[in-house]
């Protein structure tokens, strides 16, 4: 399926000619325009009577003496503490050609410069009749890494686009159909498991959770490979709730409104998928994919029913609003019984994680320490924090059932968001290095390069993890 608004991957990001002259636009901090009007006396009049003072957000226009647009000041937070600064300034210049002056001097700054200047022009616009504002363009900073660029660009969009789509445009089947495009494009294979399949196939929680939905919104298993089987094995999980009304435990408006993007963790996996298979890692990705609708009607799960897992552990059902985690099980189950190196799953889990750390931080909880320090470390360098939340142990006991093997939910209020990892762990198994990221995947509010709507979190992170312990080979390295 085609998701998504218009625009190129890396949409305003143009090539320098020879023909059109691009307007200087200078980036300055507030210690930075002394010096810089020092150099450029000629201006300085002009910066002075409108006030300009470099603020962070502000922006001057240097008219020429023909009356055009001879240069841009945009005043700047340091961009070593802000890299989205210039994402802000889009918006703002009008339409035209643009270079930075002058430009970035690391190849870090200049890609960050390259980034938030083609997010800043991203618009979910699939509805809307009347066209967007052409933005301004930016000549390629030199030193950009345009790869990373343009992965970043793409999975960010990507991720945008599925979270933004209504409920009635992506169930299911339609997410089912964006993970073969994928798959498609970069010679993987797809598979789907659909309806009564997953009862013949042994997922049964999957199945449970979904069978409420209409028959056009079959619940199902996306599983999708790519790579060499004989690589390193990566396996990613994303949670598929394509539409959550919490079932018969039905959420009030005020929860329910968002909730098509109850998908987000799946959203997130398959941006993260492109940039592995973009970047052509030397690993075995394996990504799988459970999508349901959590609908309401005769054939809906019921407050303390009980299930079986694909693991053969019993669940009682606490409350059919907790459906994101038996269906992870079932997933877990399988991504486990291939022994990955490395198991990551993502999942708009629990409000609990929203209530500690707010929207901006995924809560990390992971079984091996390693793999969270490198996580925690690459978000630190990407600009793309976590926080770390423990797995307590003696908080299990939370999770005792009665009737069943363990129970869905805690019947207290504290640690929810802890006793719902603590629930997947039990479907992890030991010696696997797991993380588990419980995401939010929505901005509440727009900020420069970040509109409000759905939002990837960690996606830079993760994939400089997985970059680093399995590095794409060049072509010097074949031999």
């Amino acid at each position: 399926m085609t998701v998504g608004g218009r625009g190129t991957v890396t949409e305003h990001l143009i090539e320098q000619d020879t023909e059109t002259k691009p307007v200087a636009l200078v980036p300055l901090t507030k210690t930075q325009l002394g010096p810089w009007l020092d150099s450029h006396d000629s201006a300085r009049t002009w910066v002075e009577a409108v006030g300009f003072s470099a603020e962070a957000g502000s922006l001057c226009l240097l008219p020429g003496p023909d009356g055009g647009l001879a240069a841009a000041l945009a005043g700047l937070a340091d961009p070593a503490e802000d890299p989205w600064s210039l994402a802000a300034l889009p918006a703002r210049l009008p339409p035209g050609r643009y270079r930075l002056d002058p430009e970035p001097d690391t190849p870090r700054a200049a890609s960050w410069a390259a980034l938030g200047w083609t997010l800043a022009g991203y618009s979910f616009d699939r509805y809307k009749s009347a066209p967007r504002r052409d933005g301004p363009d930016l000549v390629w900073p030199s030193l950009a890494d345009r790869g990373w660029v343009a992965r970043c660009a793409e999975a960010t969009r990507l991720v945008r686009d599925l979270v933004n789509l209504p409920a009635a445009d992506l169930g299911p089947a339609e997410l089912a159909g964006a993970s073969e495009a994928l798959a498609a494009r970069f010679g993987a294979t797809c598979r789907t498991i659909v309806g009564d399949g997953l009862l013949a196939e042994n997922y049964p929680a999957v199945y449970t959770v979904g069978r409420a939905a209409s028959t056009a919104r079959r619940p199902r298993l996306i599983d999708l490979t790519w790579g060499d089987p004989e690589a390193p094995r990566v396996t990613l999980v994303g949670k598929g709730v394509c539409f959550d009304s919490g079932g018969l435990d039905l959420k009030p408006s005020s929860s329910m409104k968002l909730m098509k993007k109850d998908m987000g963790g799946a959203a997130h996996v398959l941006g993260l998928a492109l940039m592995i298979m973009d970047a052509k890692l030397p690993v075995r990705l394996r990504v799988l994919i459970p999508a349901v609708e959590n609908a309401v009607s005769a054939e809906a799960m019921r407050p303390l029913d009980v299930l079986t897992t694909r693991k053969g552990l019993t669940v009682e059902i606490g409350n059919t609003d907790a459906e994101g985690r038996l269906i992870l099980a079932d997933a877990l189950t399988e991504a486990a019984g291939d022994a990955p190196e490395m198991l990551i799953d993502i999942a708009t889990l629990t409000g609990a994680a929203r209530t500690a750390l707010g929207p901006d931080l995924p809560a990390l909880f992971s079984n091996d320490d390693r793999l969270a320090e490198d996580i925690l470390a690459a978000g630190r360098a990407e600009a793309d924090p976590l926080w770390r939340l423990p797995l307590h142990a003696p908080y299990r006991r939370l999770l005792d059932s009665k009737v069943a093997d363990i129970a869905s939910v805690s019947d207290g209020p504290y640690a929810g968001a802890i006793t719902a990892a603590l629930f997947l762990q039990e479907f992890v198994g030991p010696g696997l290095a797991w993380a588990h990221l419980d995401v939010m995947a929505w901005n509440g509010a727009a900020r420069p390069g970040r509109p409000e709507g759905g939002e990837a979190l960690a996606l830079r992170a993760l994939f400089a993890v997985i970059a680093a312990r399995y590095p794409a080979r060049s072509d010097t390295d074949a031999g």
